[in-house]
């Protein structure tokens, strides 16, 4: 008899020096609250990012046995459903993290499929393995970040009137782009949405090429990393502010760099990273440059819109209470369920693997006949075709990641 697929995970918490501090970092608050795990918090030490998943940097384990989650899932692709273990050759398509921010993240972008292929080929050190990661950062806290190319009216802007900006691109190139996107900077038309993207990369490549002294202009981020040229970034990237629930997502080849707060972040299972500012880690400017898509576009239309998620019912109302994120991709999704005291929310199967953490609040989680307590900090996974319930002792909000197969 198979056990009931509801497994209590003990996750590791990364230190980064871009992280929270001690207690007030909520992936080291997540990460000590399994008691089972021996996490320690150190108060002078950062703490950034808590993963939950089979990724081998840092696999999540089975509380009761000291498995891996790999190797659970290895045993019985059940699980994950024969399909998904199929497709996505026996482990997790998705890496889930809480990610606490003191200070700004790399500018970085992640690799699609075929560019991840050749990086980790040619520098496995760098790019540990070969898959894509398209993102999605859903906000806990208030959160700010930059993400994605401004809207080429708005640089053209900043060149016109930043004469650092001008002095660090050089006039002669100012004034190219300012010349070729001119008042088409809206164009929708093919051809002339391809000559801008090409005078954007143009105009972005001299900034990260360009010598470093000019960047103390931003007195926040140059207190962090001072003389990095990844500072004049700001006059070209969006900046976007995201409230508790709202959500942006990230293609595979799109520029960006989160500056604070604390996010859920889902993504495809991957560690690739390709940096070129904000960062003590190795830089690779040509590959950042070449990479990028180039498309521009305001923080608006990089930001989600969540949909009720239909197949939950309340236990008070009756009608399903949580809401879904749904990226254009095949490996994940993300449901949010916020539950006042007192109230039950159940869920239909799901047809794959999924991951819960429970963010604040206490409360009970059930599938089948076993209920275990979910606190803050919790983390479970749920394996495919389960029925799931969760039950508000306080006030609780969960968000649980999910890959099922499109039929």
């Amino acid at each position: 008899m198979l056990p009931v697929p509801l497994i209590q995970l003990q996750c590791g918490a990364n230190s980064y020096d871009w992280g929270k501090i001690g207690n007030d970092s909520a992936a080291a608050r997540f990460a000590a609250a399994t008691t089972q795990s021996g996490f320690k918090i150190e108060e002078s030490k950062p703490y950034a990012e808590l993963w939950m998943g089979t990724h081998p940097s840092n696999p999540s384990k089975d509380v009761d046995t000291g498995r891996t989650l790999l190797e659970l899932v290895n045993s019985n692709t059940a699980l994950l459903s024969h399909d998904i273990a199929e497709k996505y050759g026996g482990k997790l398509p998705f890496l889930f993290k809480i990610l606490s921010i003191q200070k700004a993240l790399s500018i970085q972008a992640h690799p699609d499929k075929k560019l991840a292929e050749r990086l980790h080929s040619e520098d496995p050190k760098n790019y540990p393995d070969d898959n894509h990661k398209p993102e999605m950062a859903i906000a806990v806290t208030p959160f700010d970040g930059f993400c994605g190319f401004r809207p080429l009216s708005e640089i053209v802007s900043f060149l016109e009137s930043t004469p650092p900006l001008r002095a660090l691109v050089g006039e002669s190139k100012s004034d190219i782009f300012i010349a070729a996107v001119g008042d088409k900077a809206d164009a929708s038309d093919e051809a002339t949405i391809a000559a801008n993207k090409k005078a954007l990369k143009d105009l972005f490549e001299a900034v990260m090429t360009s010598e470093e002294e000019f960047a103390n202009l931003i007195i926040r981020l140059d207190g962090q990393f001072p003389g990095d040229i990844g500072l004049f970034c700001s006059f070209l990237l969006n900046y976007v502010k995201l409230q508790p629930g709202e959500a942006m997502f990230l293609q595979a080849n799109d520029p960006h760099a989160y500056l604070s707060g604390d996010i859920v972040e889902c993504m495809a299972a991957s560690d690739n990273v390709v940096r070129a500012g904000f960062t003590p880690k190795y830089k690779d400017v040509k590959n950042l440059v070449s990479m990028l898509t180039y498309s521009y576009a305001p923080i608006s239309e990089q930001k989600m819109k969540p949909a009720p998620y239909p197949r939950g019912s309340n236990s008070k109302s009756g009608v399903p209470t949580s809401i879904l994120y749904d990226p254009p991709i095949d490996e994940f999704a993300v449901v949010k369920t916020g539950l006042k005291s007192g109230n039950s929310e159940k869920f239909q199967p799901i047809e794959g693997p999924s991951i819960i953490i429970a963010t604040s609040g206490r409360g009970k989680i059930s599938v089948g006949p076993k209920t275990e307590t979910l606190d803050s900090g919790h983390v479970y996974f749920v394996g495919a075709t389960a029925t799931l319930e969760l039950d508000a002792e306080e006030d609780l909000v969960a968000f649980r990641a999910f890959c099922e197969l499109a039929k």
